[in-house]
């Protein structure tokens, strides 16, 4: 068997607008394609034995064991890939269970698809499942376990945190987007300019100067003790002399921990002589020039958490520790420990697996201990010296016990430092008595304190302790996302994106918009190229000038990667037409209109479709959607047009010349179509379906007709405005036309537009795109033979594997076939041929370059016509 391409789907895509995180497998099978599991020996117990738990697998028959079923009766190996992928990812701790396996229409060859947590353990679980299946049907040993292993490994090293892991469900449940940042926790929820971003627990709210307070050991405990909350004596340490004389002030026992420290690192607790003072102070300097060193206060290590000023939860924190039974040594009884359920690797469970460090044998060697002690029943031998989870710590949850007065305490505390999310550490012998009566004091503060404790403690009520969080950055009424519209179809979706960004714009919106030429942020250009993909989409939601968004969305992203976005409010599909067919397993119309009917279906329950009703494929499309669907037309006569306005539905229709919205039998008249410079005075019709399509769907946002008519009047096509889109360059005698065309309907669009143009001769400069099929490059030269008088033929860019004369003779024989007796000649560079054209002119001609590379076109006619106007003066 053969991976030909594993790619990941990160958004609504063709297999499931649901369902946005994907993994597809083009597999080819090779010679297992002639083998079903029912055809090789012993497959089934192997499988069997090596996955018990696929016992759970209900498959196609919808009852437990329903997968091994399939199995028995014969099932081919892609199919039984995409279940060995769901199952390693969930014996790896990453649950998750969608999968579907279809054959190409290339035999032997399957898309494999199934969900995946994490993207990059996603991608080795196809591998894996590959490298699984063959050792099953060869019956040879394969280490799975160390395959689980890697893929946990892989996940702790790309996860979000639990805190930050947790803001983020919390989000996603009150139906809030948000995008990563980067690989690290940096994150942004919602998009444009309703975004908020945070890293760890520290938010775009977090004062800097607060942090930087927190950070500061020494100067917190003077804001602190200056404003009158409890705090341990002690000092600040560079040197052994500076600790001698800070423990002369204070005795012992104390604590010694390095100023700029965390999660615990480079501290000593409880130390009760001077040697282990000295030894604790160079062990605080590997982590920091200067040494806090403070009077160590008995009593319990406590967490309390406060975020926006406000208590939100208290946790009581023990170290990693072991309880003696008189019997086992103390490395059994951690290796006992770490049996528990839960315990996991990292962050996978709510408890931290146990290892052993230089703490931890630090700590047994003061005891007199080693790993290899037998401890007497009961007791407890401390593993850690501070409490953190992630050091394999247990926290119990003691909010509800909190005396008022420390509650009051801490809240204040927040605010003396100036914190939105505050962790307080405090050692008290309780939380439940004051701490000026109980003796308690506050050890120190912690901005971007961690969640974990509070969201799952060993025991007590676990606390969602991002949901005050979300509160504070989106409390209620503002609003986390930005208007989008989308825009997808085979031809007039750049026009019909650039139409609609200009009506939004003239609205008082700042819009961004992305389209096949470039990204757009109110009509600045940010990023030249193709920018119709998943990337260019969230490059816009990213963006935080941003208040509307407009997104040209073509079939390439969405098969490479799904959607950029969650959903839309609007949907615009212009057309589906033959083109781009015989890739990525495109084959049919009804396959393509599969991928951009993902668009539409992506529209929010109580947005808009905006479809073609002279397209069959967009009818169809519009029987299985959920949301509003509105339709415009050329003919105000067509039959769904008709019933739709019987039926009192909203429609966009062209009629007598005006571009017209129906509400039933009212007619809204929004503009006359010669008034409209994109119809070039009416004569371009497909231009008339993009307007079409635009004032549809602006109308039904809300904009005002009297506004929607202005924007389609000061819309001007030009190479500035609309590049390569029916860009006419006027010279003394004759005229040029550069236009993007490159499929069928884009010609059939030109040659209607021609019919209406007078001239004395028509020359097309026309070439074949080399992921066309025979017959899409032969009908395109067949229309050209319909609609020019002479033709140059050239051939320079997008030959995609085929050969030049491949391209040309397949272009001549569309030409021959056209039934006009039509001149023709071959220059192959573009700029030449443009060149040619314009040499051999004459008065009343009217040149059309038919271009796929419309930079090169427009920049050498302007170039003439600049020359021209030059001269003339």
């Amino acid at each position: 068997m053969k991976i030909e391409k594993i790619q990941a789907l990160r958004g609504p895509n063709i297999w499931s607008v649901q369902r946005k995180k994907l993994i597809q497998m083009r597999l080819d099978l090779e010679d297992m394609e002639q083998k079903p599991t029912n055809k090789i020996p012993g497959f089934r117990e192997r499988i069997e034995a090596m996955f018990p738990t696929m016992i759970e697998h209900r498959c196609s028959e919808g009852t437990r064991g329903g997968f091994f079923s399939r199995i028995d009766r014969g099932t081919w190996m892609g199919h039984v890939i995409e279940h060995i992928a769901l199952e390693i990812q969930t014996l790896a701790g990453m649950e998750t269970g969608f999968g579907r396996t279809r054959e190409t229409k290339t035999p032997g060859v399957y898309n494999v698809v199934f969900s995946y947590v994490e993207e990059s353990v996603g991608m080795f679980a196809a591998e894996s499942a590959v490298r699984i299946a063959e050792a099953l049907i060869a019956g040879t040993e394969y280490d799975v376990q160390a395959d689980i292993q890697k893929m946990r490994e892989i996940r702790e090293r790309v996860r979000l945190g639990p805190s930050t892991g947790s803001i983020v469900d919390e989000a996603v449940a009150r139906d809030i987007p948000w995008i990563r940042l980067g690989t690290n926790s940096l994150v942004q929820l919602g998009y444009g300019v309703n975004q908020m971003r945070f890293q760890a627990t520290i938010t775009c709210k977090t004062s800097n100067i607060a942090v930087d307070i927190a950070c500061n050991k020494e100067e917190t405990k003077r804001m602190l003790d200056m404003a009158s909350i409890p705090v341990a004596s002690g000092g600040i340490c560079v040197d052994e002399e500076d600790l001698e004389n800070v423990i002369k002030k204070i005795g012992f026992p104390i604590v010694i921990k390095p100023l700029d420290g965390n999660h615990g690192k480079g501290a000593s607790i409880n130390v009760k002589n001077m040697d282990d003072a000295k030894a604790g102070l160079a062990h605080a300097k590997n982590y920091s020039r200067r040494v806090i060193v403070e009077k160590f206060i008995t009593g319990f290590d406590f967490r309390v958490l406060v975020i926006d000023n406000k208590l939100v939860a208290a946790a009581l924190r023990e170290p990693a520790h072991v309880k003696g039974n008189g019997t086992h040594n103390i490395q059994q009884l951690i290796d006992e420990t770490n049996k528990d359920p839960r315990r996991g690797y990292g962050h996978e469970n709510v408890l931290t697996e146990i290892t052993v460090d230089r703490d931890t044998t630090d700590l047994l060697t003061k005891k007199g201990y080693t790993l290899e002690t037998v401890p007497s029943k009961d007791e407890i031998v401390y593993l850690k010296s501070t409490a953190n989870l992630s050091t394999g710590g247990t926290s119990v949850d003691v909010t509800d016990m909190m005396h008022p007065e420390n509650i009051f305490l801490c809240e204040r505390i927040s605010r003396v430092i100036g914190l939105d999310i505050c962790g307080i550490d405090i050692m008290a012998p309780n939380l439940t008595q004051p701490l000026k009566e109980n003796g308690g004091c506050i050890l120190e503060v912690n901005a971007a304190p961690g969640f974990r404790m509070h969201l799952a403690p060993s025991e007590g009520l676990p606390r969602n302790v991002a949901a005050p969080v979300i509160d504070m950055l989106y409390p209620p009424g503002k609003p986390s996302r930005i208007p989008i519209i989308a825009v997808t179809g085979t031809n007039g979706k750049t026009t019909t994106t650039r139409l609609v960004a200009h009506i939004v714009k003239n609205n008082g919106y700042r819009v961004g918009f992305t389209t096949s030429d470039g990204i757009y942020v109110q009509n600045h250009m940010m990023e030249k190229g193709d920018t119709t993909g998943p990337v260019s989409a969230e490059y816009i939601l990213k963006d935080p000038t941003v208040e509307f968004a407009v997104l040209e969305t073509a079939r390439g992203g969405i098969l490479r990667a799904g959607l950029g976005f969650s959903r839309c409010d609007i949907a615009i599909i212009t057309n589906i037409q033959e083109d781009h067919l015989g890739l990525s397993d495109i084959h049919t119309l009804d396959d393509l209109a599969r991928v951009k009917s993902t668009v539409v279906k992506s529209v929010k329950k109580d947005g808009w479709a905006i479809l073609n009703a002279e397209d069959e494929q967009c009818i169809k499309i519009g029987e299985e959607l959920s949301c509003n669907v509105a339709y415009f037309s050329l003919d105000e006569e067509n039959p769904l047009i008709k019933k739709l306005c019987k039926e009192g539905k909203t429609v966009c229709v062209y009629e007598n010349g005006f571009i017209t919205v129906k509400k039933g039998e009212w007619k809204i008249r929004i503009e006359r179509a010669t008034h409209i410079p994109l119809t070039m005075g009416g004569k371009a019709r497909f231009m008339i379906a993009n307007v079409l399509a635009a004032t549809l769907a602006s109308y039904l946002w809300g904009f005002k007709t009297e506004d929607i008519s202005l924007s389609l009047q000061t819309f001007i096509p030009g190479a500035a405005q609309t590049p390569g889109r029916m860009n006419i360059f006027e010279f003394k005698k004759f005229k040029v036309m550069i236009d993007f065309a490159h499929n069928p309907a884009g010609y059939r669009g030109i040659e209607d537009y021609l019919s209406n143009v007078e001239a004395n001769k028509k020359i097309g400069i026309i070439a074949g795109v080399g992921d066309r099929r025979d017959e899409d490059i032969k009908e395109c030269a067949r229309i050209a033979g319909r609609m020019f008088d002479h033709i140059i033929i050239r051939q320079e860019k997008h030959l995609r594997g085929r050969t030049e004369d491949e391209i040309i003779n397949l272009i001549l024989e569309g030409i021959a076939e056209s039934g006009r007796n039509v001149t023709h000649e071959i220059i192959t560079k573009e700029v030449e041929a443009i060149k040619h054209a314009i040499s051999v002119a004459e008065e009343g001609t009217f040149i059309t370059a038919l271009s796929d590379v419309v930079t090169n076109a427009i920049e050498i006619v302007q170039e003439y016509l600049d020359k021209e106007i030059e001269q003339g003066h």
